[in-house]
């Protein structure tokens, strides 16, 4: 009998601390990858925002939103030389939908603010794009600047615009009052590509890029000014980018949280 007391109590406990939530986070996203020196450079910060659902089971949260946020890169901030004087740049929109689950590091019950800690699988499309020497929106995509899907060069594929990349990351949670929590979150995405800033390989020949796609290709591919000292430009075969290393963005800022229908006590 007291073990079936005992089991109901429990059980009346945890049906309580499940609920629906609802969170809107404003904040930043920074690129990191072939254009980029550093892990993170504040010169890259960009607007971010996201909308996500949530179902919190005590220790466990469930959540699936939508994010968007603009991401750039450019060797202009870059200190080294032969970086600085590749001259590539890149911008562009992301949108991504992911299912995370968020683990609070402590009893949310019992503490106004704790820690936590998140994982899971997203999606996102991104369409980078940079502006010609006379100031226009170019597209990178479909100009090929290394070479993807020419018969060329038969190893290098055509990259989607449409990738998977893992979000982790963690916070930290204040509770506001029974209706509403704050929370600041750091969001790294692990990406399965090397192509969100268009650079990944060598410099491919401008004459086949002309031939193929067309004299903007081969102009966007190569815009390197000779390096100070050397005179040197980077001809086909020479490196462009490093494809030893995947890019990768970041999500952080601000969430209001919403319990729907006031916080389960």
């Amino acid at each position: 009998m007291k073990r079936c007391v005992l089991a109901l109590i429990l059980l009346t406990h945890i049906c309580q601390a499940q609920e629906w939530q609802a969170e809107v986070m404003t904040g930043f996203a920074s690129y990191n990858g072939d254009l980029s020196q550093r892990a993170f450079s504040p010169r890259s910060l960009r607007p971010a925002v996201a909308l996500n659902m949530k179902y919190e089971f005590y220790y466990l949260v469930i959540r699936g939103g939508i994010a968007w946020a603009q991401l750039a890169g450019d060797d202009k901030f870059n200190k080294d030389v032969s970086y600085k004087s590749r001259n590539l740049s890149f911008r562009t929109n992301v949108w991504e939908a992911s299912l995370c689950a968020e683990l609070n590091l402590v009893e949310p019950d019992l503490f106004y603010a704790y820690p936590y800690l998140f994982g899971g699988v997203g999606v996102f499309k991104y369409d980078p794009y940079a502006f010609d020497n006379e100031g226009n929106k170019v597209k990178l995509h479909p100009l090929r600047t290394e070479g993807q899907g020419l018969p060329e060069y038969p190893d290098r594929k055509k990259y989607s615009l449409t990738q998977f990349n893992i979000p982790v990351g963690g916070g930290w949670k204040w509770r506001f009052n029974k209706k509403y929590d704050l929370a600041f979150e750091v969001g790294y995405r692990v990406l399965l590509t090397d192509y969100l800033d268009d650079v990944s390989k060598t410099y491919v020949s401008g004459t086949v890029l002309t031939n193929r796609v067309g004299p903007k290709a081969a102009e966007m591919a190569n815009r390197a000014k000779p390096i100070p000292g050397s005179g040197a430009i980077p001809g086909p075969g020479e490196m462009r980018g490093n494809p030893g290393v995947k890019d990768s963005y970041f999500f952080s800022g601000i969430k209001l949280i919403m319990h729907i229908n006031g916080r389960q006590e």
